[in-house]
């Protein structure tokens, strides 16, 4: 197996063969996908480093990858003794992919940077072709990576698909089909290229394996007023699958041969795509004389507002959540310290995973849980593996971020918890659990101030974030990730529009929207400490003044009163958690056994 210096040197030499001053290497897929087929993590196998987002971008002298800061720590790790360099790129004085290629390539002769169009959306890439031009750089649209990952390059998933029922979808793919169909002539158009894998797998009610923790299909569709074709290797179609596409009218293409049919159309044919979500590559394809409607894909938005259906199957797969959640934390708190010293943080994932597959409808986690122990918990996006992971002993604070696809929905919940006794005064561990106390009251305050919220219609998640920042921004202290990101039904952990944080997004909060609220605190070596529950928008009130909105609480967990200041906490703060916590008992209780029901009722005990 070739060694990340190996693997770079080979590609500097196609970039002297094609006459390439760099190469732009993004941890993305032709779908524009957040988790990828093995197939597709080029940059993962370039570099080694394994993080969720990152780019590397090679000269023919450097090369760097750029990340944000839930990776800093992770990438340092990775990327050590590679000879790939690390740009943080939410930093202020680090340069921005495209100014350092400016200040880099503009010193060469070529002055032409080389991409595979497929991995790039086509806003990135005509983002990043008017940027380069500043500099008289040009862009060249070529695979090199293809060429070189010759040796055990995972083929591309061919696992079956089936019918998700419209008994969990609440809407039949018929009536689906014809609320798009009408979208799209609206914005101007005839027909709309899909390729984002959630959307057509909420579109054709279809889900599958071929991605890690989300059920979707490796595909492309095509939508016309009159047809509609689905792209996909034929090898994933049985019998059943078949017989459920030909019934909604809905026709197969082998995967590759959507370029080729897209170059077909009349090249007077107006198209749809989502420039956000659908790659270079497919653009390329149309016609010369296509107009192209650039706009957003209006299957992500209807997605986003979950129905009725999908809001109580929702409410069902977090009460089974709760009831494998509740095992595991008494496990976890009564048995698993007298059965041995210590366990690693891969074993404690291992172990709630067995308590989410006794639930029925379970099918598998919706991310690779995260069990960061003391300073591993600071790793916003960690990944304990069986041979690099921490020993977790009965002392010290514990973050476990995990979640389940149910057929009834998808889940995602942070606890943070306090392993063991506390600490006497006199213990040097003491500090540690007061200082973490006191963290995890800040993040708790903020996290119970955005759940509260009542907002008027027409919010933005930007406009709510400082609800969850304002305790620590008083203290100097905050986090780099977002507060809030909205969720799928059954489909992906992470999905838009709408989400909660900082930056601006248009997006505005609706009816049936999922986020999470998950402020958190990470001290780099010591801690980690994030709660996180999801929340659906719901009506509040209507007044003289306009509608009103409110979060429906759904995640159904206590929090870890051990680590709650109770002098930091208003009577309100006491109040909502109390009340929360009577929700948590009243729901989850009936499902668990007498000891289980026990420990649940001393964790949901008023403050």
């Amino acid at each position: 197996m070739k060694t990340v210096k190996e693997k770079i040197e080979g590609l500097r030499e196609l970039m002297r063969e094609h006459h390439l001053d760099a190469y732009i290497v993004p941890g993305t897929d032709p779908h524009a996908s957040e988790y990828m087929a093995d197939h597709w993590k080029e940059t993962t196998w370039l570099s080694g480093f394994k993080g969720e987002s990152g780019t590397v971008v090679v000269t023919l002298k450097e090369a760097y990858l750029w990340t944000d800061s839930r990776y800093y720590l992770q990438a340092d790790k990775e990327l050590s003794g590679s000879g790939i360099g690390l740009m943080k790129e939410s930093e202020l004085d680090t340069p921005s992919i495209t100014d350092w290629l400016k200040q880099e390539v503009a010193k060469q002769d070529i002055k032409v940077v080389g991409i595979n169009p497929e991995m790039f959306t086509i806003i990135a890439f005509n983002s990043l072709k008017l940027e380069l031009q500043q500099a008289n750089i040009s862009i060249s649209s070529i695979d090199l990576i293809n060429p070189l990952w010759t040796d055990n390059r995972p083929a591309i998933p061919q696992n079956k698909i089936y019918e998700y029922k419209a008994e969990y979808a609440g809407e039949t793919t018929a009536d689906k089909l014809k609320r798009i169909r009408e979208q799209i002539s609206a914005a101007g158009a005839q027909i709309q290229v899909v390729s984002a894998l959630d959307e057509i797998a909420w579109l054709l009610n279809i889900r599958g394996t071929d991605v890690a923790f989300n059920p979707v299909v490796i595909s492309y569709v095509v939508l016309e007023q009159d047809k509609c074709t689905l792209f996909i290797d034929k090898e994933k179609i049985d019998n059943d699958a078949a017989e459920y596409l030909r019934k909604n009218d809905i026709d197969t293409a082998d995967y590759n041969d959507v370029y080729q049919y897209l170059g077909s159309l009349s090249n007077s044919i107006k198209v749809l795509l989502d420039g956000n979500r659908v790659n270079e590559a497919l653009a390329e394809a149309l016609p010369k004389g296509c107009k192209i409607i650039d706009k957003q894909s209006p299957i992500l938005f209807l997605k986003s507002k979950k129905n009725s259906v999908e809001l109580e199957g929702e409410r069902i797969a977090m009460r089974k959540d709760a009831v494998a959640l509740t095992k595991f934390f008494y496990w976890l708190e009564k048995e698993a310290f007298e059965q041995k010293e210590k366990y690693t943080e891969y074993e404690l994932m291992d172990k709630l995973h067995s308590y989410r597959a006794e639930q029925q409808n379970f099918v598998m986690e919706s991310f690779g849980t995260i069990a960061g122990y003391e300073g591993n918990g600071a790793i916003v996006h960690y990944e304990a593996t069986p041979t690099d992971c921490a020993d977790v002993y009965n002392t010290g604070v514990l973050l476990l971020d995990s979640g389940g696809q149910y057929l009834d929905g998808t889940t995602d919940i942070t606890r943070t918890v306090w392993l063991g006794d506390i600490p006497g005064k006199d213990e040097e561990k003491y500090k540690e659990f007061k200082k973490a106390q006191h963290d995890y009251t800040l993040v708790l305050k903020g996290h119970i101030a955005l759940g509260r919220a009542k907002f008027i219609r027409g919010t933005r998640g930007n406009q709510l974030d400082v609800l969850a920042h304002q305790y620590m921004w008083q203290e100097g202290i905050t986090y780099g990730h977002g507060t809030g990101h909205g969720v799928g039904h059954f489909l992906g952990c992470h999905e838009g529009p709408q989400n909660i944080r900082t930056d601006n997004n248009p997006a505005q909060l609706h009816i049936g929207n999922i986020c999470s609220d998950e402020p958190g605190i990470y001290r780099a070596n010591e801690y980690g400490i994030r709660i996180e529950n999801l929340v659906a928008v719901e009506m509040a009130e209507k007044t003289e003044f306009g509608e009103f909105y409110q979060f429906e609480i759904l995640t159904l967990c206590p929090y870890d009163k051990t680590l709650i200041d109770l002098s930091m906490l208003t009577a309100e703060e006491k109040q909502w958690i109390n009340a929360y916590h009577q929700k948590v008992l009243q729901i989850v209780s009936p499902f668990l056994s007498d000891n289980h029901k026990h420990w649940l009722q001393q964790k949901c005990s008023a403050l």
